[in-house]
């Protein structure tokens, strides 16, 4: 899931909670759309182990990881979600019948592949019969050329042409070449998950093709962090948390529920500073994200990401705007350094998270109402959001 580098992962860093400077948002600013691709799960660098990238996550000694084998950034993973409580229906647990996990595990198999460059390797989900693969952008950021290798769950290989990418949701596809009559996945309602639901993690862990780990839906909405530095720092809200064992290589697979649907791409992970591989903190892209950015890229097109034009950090019981891009939506709605932004719409905004999911949630050309507190006052702003330049 995570591309990685050769040799060791990069020391963590300091969870900088939205550091002064503050996180580029995403579709909000600075960098291109909403932040950064997700810290692929550690891939496998050239021919050997896959190394996670990683960074602090918060105080606690964990570092967030790519998870895919290429060349990959420093993550890091704020542990907020949306604040909203999940809703709990009292009703027996049902049984999980291992067979049927079995047999889910062996109709997803023939849509699963693995996905390497020169300098790195993950997996990726087959689209279409004649060859488009979607996996993430972090997978195939170091090939050499226009080309990666793809290679089927029969063992075959062939060479896969880039067809696009989207750098800021960390979503690429690729189409194999001289093929037909592959096995395209089933994708499913990613917005209709609840916590606890049972998901298969399925992918090529550290090399080994083929792999699958159960668990379940440990948390929805999170929002994570990636980036190897300030510069390209990226955020991508609504990630789904498993605890799924999801490893380096693993970077652009498929998280599917029981029915064999895939309900999110594979893209991080959190580890402890002293080590790569899971510890049950796994992070997908919706599929509903996922599946239409690629279908966009299909058709030829740009994956749009909504953008405010501001860099924040978390505030006092806000999100506090570091600095404000000339000219951007912020710029324009006259939103200032300092400000303090308490609310979206009618939507409590307690940090810095809260305003990046918020915004990514919105699209390019959506007017928003934007509360703040300037100077001990309250006052209401009106933006219309743009698409990332």
């Amino acid at each position: 899931m995570d591309p990685a580098r050769p040799g060791p992962p990069p020391p963590g860093v300091p969870h900088p909670g939205m550091p002064t400077e503050g996180l580029p948002l995403p579709p909000m600013g600075w960098h291109p759309g909403l932040g950064p691709p997700v810290a692929p799960a550690p891939g496998r660098p050239g021919g050997g182990g896959r190394v996670a990238r990683g960074a602090a996550l918060g105080a606690a000694a964990v570092v967030l990881s790519l998870c895919s084998g290429v060349a990959g950034g420093l993550v890091v993973h704020r542990a907020n979600d949306t604040g909203q409580a999940p809703t709990v229906t009292q009703q027996a647990a049902p049984v999980i019948d291992r067979s049927s996990v079995a047999g889910v595990a062996a109709a997803v198999a023939p849509s699963v592949v693995d996905v390497s460059t020169e300098d790195g390797e993950g997996s990726g989900v087959i689209l279409t019969p004649d060859g488009a693969i979607l996996t993430n952008n972090h997978v195939i950021e170091s090939a050499r050329g226009d080309t990666v290798t793809i290679t089927f769950n029969t063992g075959k290989s062939a060479r896969a042409a880039i067809v696009g990418t989207d750098p800021i949701g960390d979503i690429a596809v690729v189409k194999a070449e001289g093929v037909s009559g592959l096995n395209a996945a089933t994708f499913g309602d990613s917005g209709a998950l609840r916590i606890g639901d049972t998901v298969l993690a399925l992918g090529s862990p550290l090399g080994l093709q083929g792999s699958v780990t159960e668990g379940i839906i440990s948390a929805l909405h999170r929002t994570i962090e990636t980036g190897e530095s300030q510069s390209n720092r990226h955020a991508i809200a609504d990630a789904i948390q498993t605890d799924a064992a999801i490893n380096p290589g693993n970077s652009g697979g498929p998280l599917v529920n029981l029915a064999g649907e895939v309900i999110g791409i594979n893209t991080a992970i959190a580890t402890s500073s002293e080590g790569t591989g899971s510890i049950g903190l796994g992070f997908a892209i919706p599929s509903d994200k996922a599946k239409a950015a690629a279908d966009q890229l299909l058709a030829g097109g740009k994956v749009s990401h909504p953008y405010l034009g501001v860099r924040i950090s978390d505030g006092d019981g806000g999100a506090l705007i570091a600095s404000v891009v000339t000219d951007g939506p912020a710029d324009r709605a006259g939103l200032s350094k300092g400000d303090l932004v308490i609310k979206i719409n009618d939507q409590p905004i307690a940090d810095a998270d809260d305003l990046v999911a918020a915004v990514q949630a919105g699209s390019a050309g959506d007017e928003i109402q934007l509360t703040i507190r300037r100077n001990g006052t309250e006052q209401r702003l009106t933006a219309t959001l743009m698409d990332t330049p």
